[in-house]
């Protein structure tokens, strides 16, 4: 028999300053400990697990100090829960370190000067500020360390909750998520308790069967609801009765839908969606304009700040109502519609077609006429056939996925070459690389971070390039 690996302490550990994806770090003989759930002036004796030659990452056994940085973190499942790794500090430290996040990947990654950076926008609203959030129901539950250290038996196996980070088959359960309007906990929490009164099986992702799989429930700024149920069985009368009942005790729900998802994985967007009361939508107010948002609809999560973000977007753009825009990673329209009537014309370009027909419906929806909307793979689309039939945009917005705009786009924008450009990233280190080729051409003006999601490590920028003399 193998022995056990004996395992490496790290004792009075001081952390020094926050790093990449919420986590936070101290340094041992040389190397950088990654430690996540601390702040800049704990002292801590630190477990380690990965242990490479340069960095290592470990985990706290005991807090020998405290830092005055720290807070107490308000959500019950703070620590094992994923979704708000900085809860333990207060949120105007948080954007301190977000702020200083964005200046150092843009002058580390980009070493490109910014003629002026703006200080961060924080959130509205630090809870309660998503109007999207998505469970999923598992036969059995993420055993925290307690109660795999008591040796007790597992009581109420079943879980409805989050994955834990990192595991996909791991879920916790969720008594009470603070990022949401409180009224979602009430509809997730009766909608287990009833499943489990009568023995409705929940989904075991090893075995693929069970007749629960997740739930998704959005709601709007105007306080329109809908609930998507996803099963991973055929409709019978115990679901049917699961789905009347969720009708009954929660009426004010506006799109009760749901699915059946019978594949080996948990995306819905090739399946159909059935409508069980209500509409197969709700409505968005999004500053002067309302958007139409079905289960499969993007939408940014935080609509307060999203409003926020896009008065930045088009306040860069400085446009006078003659300019010609391209809006690239368009998603379902949303900066272009809320552009528009600054535009003399905005063209759309989205990968997602469904998105596209989205884009679409929402500017009809606005009595927005002069938005057009293509779908297809960016470095493909955005080919000098494109622009020869849609014209040499005046302005190009791009708002990319994390991974960045491709390398063959960011060179057919510097070949194109228009006046200005706005990038939006959710990740400002892609947006470093990129910006770093376009300065061959382009003066960075302004630099705009902006904090959509308040207590994670997440941040958003808004740049300003503008064609050199």
């Amino acid at each position: 028999m193998a022995k056990k690996k004996k395992e490496k302490i790290i004792e009075d550990l001081e952390i020094i300053e926050v790093a990449a994806e919420g986590k936070s770090i101290g340094k041992h003989e040389g190397k950088v400990i990654f430690v996540p759930y601390t702040a800049p002036g704990d002292v801590v004796n630190v477990r380690l697990g990965k242990d490479r030659r340069n960095h290592a990452e470990g985990t706290v056994v005991q807090f020998l100090k405290k830092s005055v940085l720290r807070s107490e973190p308000v959500c019950q499942h703070f620590g094992v829960c994923g979704g708000c790794k900085w809860q333990h500090m207060p949120y105007p430290e948080q954007l301190k370190f977000k702020e200083q996040q964005v200046k150092d990947q843009l002058s580390r990654i980009g070493k490109f000067d910014i003629q002026e950076f703006l200080p961060i926008k924080g959130s509205v609203n630090e809870y309660h500020y998503r109007n999207k959030l998505e469970y999923t129901f598992s036969f059995k539950r993420w055993l925290t360390t307690e109660e795999i250290q008591s040796g007790e038996e597992m009581k109420d196996p079943e879980a409805l909750g989050f994955h834990i980070p990192g595991k996909f088959d791991k879920i916790l359960d969720i008594q009470t998520c603070h990022l949401m309007n409180d009224v979602h906990n009430e509809i997730r929490n009766a909608v287990k308790k009833y499943a489990l009164s009568n023995s409705i099986s929940f989904f075991n992702v090893h075995e693929f069967s069970g007749a629960l799989r997740n739930i998704m429930i959005r709601v709007t700024k105007k306080g329109e609801w809908m609930v998507l149920v996803i099963f991973g069985e055929q409709l019978n009368d115990q679901l049917r009765n699961l789905m009347e009942y969720i009708s009954t005790t929660s009426p004010f729900i506006d799109s009760l839908l749901y699915v059946i998802n019978q594949k080996k994985n948990d995306t819905y967007g090739d399946l159909p969606i059935e409508v069980f009361k209500g509409k197969d939508h709700i409505v968005e107010e999004f500053g002067h304009l309302q958007f139409k948002i079905g289960p499969k609809s993007f939408f940014q999560t935080n609509t307060k700040q999203a409003i926020e973000l896009y008065s930045i977007t088009k306040d860069f753009a400085r446009l006078t109502g003659n300019e010609l825009v391209y809006d690239l990673y368009t998603g379902t329209g949303s900066i272009a519609c809320y552009l528009a009537d600054k535009t003399k014309k905005v063209v759309g370009i989205e990968y997602v077609e469904d998105a596209i027909k989205d884009a679409k419906i929402n500017a009809d929806l606005n009595g927005i006429t002069n938005t057009d909307f293509y779908a297809g793979d960016m470095k493909d689309v955005l080919n000098d056939e494109f622009i020869q039939t849609h014209g040499k945009p005046d302005v190009i917005i791009t708002d990319p996925p994390r991974a960045g705009m491709h390398e063959d786009v960011v060179k057919k924008i510097l070949e194109i070459a228009p006046k200005r450009i706005v990038y939006v990233s959710c990740n400002p280190a892609t947006q470093a690389r990129d910006i770093a080729i376009l300065v061959e051409k382009y003066d960075v003006i302004r630099s705009q971070p902006v904090d959509m999601f308040p207590h994670t490590h997440h941040v958003e920028n808004v740049a300003l390039l503008e064609l050199k003399n």
